[in-house]
């Protein structure tokens, strides 16, 4: 791969670093350094699995955060 080459990240693979304007306020990769990271996203469209998924993601909040693991959707 030329190093222009832009792709997703691939298992074991280092994130690319980034900067988002959430509901949170503004979020970075290098905001969670040291800890665990699910990243999520959905289409533009919500359909009722992604809702679903949201949903099962923050009932089980507090088991992830026992674990050093943030969420980020």
């Amino acid at each position: 791969m030329s190093e222009n080459t832009i792709s997703m990240p691939r298992l074991n693979e280092a994130a690319p670093a980034f900067e988002a304007l959430t509901t949170h306020g503004k979020k970075s990769l290098a905001d969670y350094h040291g800890k665990w990271l699910i990243l999520f996203s959905h289409p533009a469209d919500f359909t009722p699995v992604c809702t679903t998924e949201f949903m099962a993601f923050a009932r089980r909040q507090k088991d992830f955060a026992a674990l050093n693991v943030e969420l980020l959707g």
